[in-house]
């Protein structure tokens, strides 16, 4: 894998963390999680004409020839600022999945509308006793003259409140599949609530929802791979926000010992506290050397081998995340916990990293299985 970025993904890491750094204020965030959507569509339209929905897409795709690593990029820059908006639900997720399942027609119709910004997708595929096993549909459709018949019940579905379209996994005959729904369909209830980093999320109950055969995405029974895959590259977007948490919540406090003072003398002349703050330095640039073998799997031929390489990245980073933002709230002191100050947001991102898409154990559990096929 090339360790050094090119000369464009340079130019779109500068793009995205001038426009955070401009307009995206932490006092512009908190405003925007009051909102009734609680993101900004405005900013979201300002992405696409930016080129930043299809930048982690190939031509072939409706992107603009870009990949995992461009995805990574502009992951990394929104996690410094914590956007609340749905990029990695709709840019990363939904959009692996479609691009990875879908027919012509559906690719280029779903697929067009991410990258312009004029469609919002959202994957529903978590339930409740899942656990991280993507094979644990309970979910059903049923085939009838008319069409599929769905039932069953979707929990914590990242930006499920503003999709125009949910792709719902739902166990067939055959398997496992995967199909468009419309947020509106009859049948489909939503609640939707926040995640504790502020993220709108929802859950979605499923009653008799009935839908035409054209709603069925790829082969019957034969969602599970791409729902896989996808679900692989929101882990890297997500551990990608997380250094990009990390990174940004280390040099804040920098800055704070810098000029915060104690017995006549700033906090960061004292041994201690540097230790700490190399600890934080040390954990944060590994979590980054982790992000490139994560974003450098995604890319193995061997699905079973790109998902023990993003199960690594995900135990280590998150693990990091959590130790480095929890350390910048001790070193901030009281004002570290308050939620009118930015720091303490950032160990939120980190706790809602660490559970989503399957928990530590679970995919220590995978890495550890495939280790394990590949010494024997």
């Amino acid at each position: 894998m090339e360790l050094s970025l090119t000369s464009e993904q340079v130019a779109l890491k500068d793009s995205v963390r001038r426009l955070c750094e401009r307009d995206y204020g932490f006092e512009h965030r908190r405003g925007l999680l009051r909102s009734a959507e609680g993101f900004s569509r405005d900013l979201w339209s300002t992405f696409a004409e930016l080129g930043w929905t299809g930048a982690g897409l190939s031509e072939a795709d409706y992107g603009y020839g870009g990949g995992p690593v461009e995805m990574a990029i502009v992951q990394e820059e929104m996690g410094r600022a914590l956007v609340v908006e749905p990029y990695l639900s709709c840019v990363v997720v939904a959009a692996t999945a479609i691009a990875a399942l879908g027919d012509a027609d559906q690719r280029e119709r779903m697929l067009s509308g991410i990258v312009g910004g004029e469609t919002l997708v959202a994957l529903a595929h978590n339930e409740v006793a899942m656990r991280g096993d993507d094979a644990e549909v309970a979910t059903t459709a049923a085939q009838g003259p008319d069409g599929w018949h769905l039932n069953g019940r979707k929990g914590f579905v990242l930006g499920g409140p503003t999709a125009d379209i949910l792709l719902v996994s739902a166990r067939t005959p055959g398997g496992i599949s995967l199909f468009e729904v419309p947020a509106k369909a009859a049948g489909l209830g939503l609640t939707a609530y926040h995640a504790v980093d502020g993220r709108r999320v929802a859950d979605i109950a499923l009653a008799d929802v009935q839908l035409g055969p054209e709603a069925l995405i790829g082969p019957e029974g034969g969602a599970l791979t791409a729902i896989e895959k996808a679900v692989d590259f929101g882990v890297i977007g997500l551990m990608a926000e997380c250094v990009g948490a990390m990174d940004a919540a280390l040099w804040l406090t920098r800055d704070y010992l810098k000029t915060r003072k104690q017995f006549g003398t700033t906090l960061n002349s004292f041994q201690a506290l540097q230790h700490r703050m190399a600890d934080m330095l040390v954990e944060t640039e590994l979590a980054r050397s982790m992000l490139m073998a994560g974003v450098a799997a995604l890319s193995h031929p061997d699905p079973a081998a790109r998902r023990a390489g993003v199960s690594a990245a995900k135990v280590q980073i998150s693990e990091a995340a959590i130790k480095v933002t929890a350390e910048a709230i001790q070193l901030h002191g009281g004002i570290g916990v308050t939620e009118e100050y930015v720091v303490g947001h950032f160990y939120k991102r980190a706790v809602l990293a660490r559970g989503l898409f399957g928990g530590i154990d679970r995919h220590l559990q995978r890495f550890a299985a495939q280790a394990l096929k590949e010494v024997a």
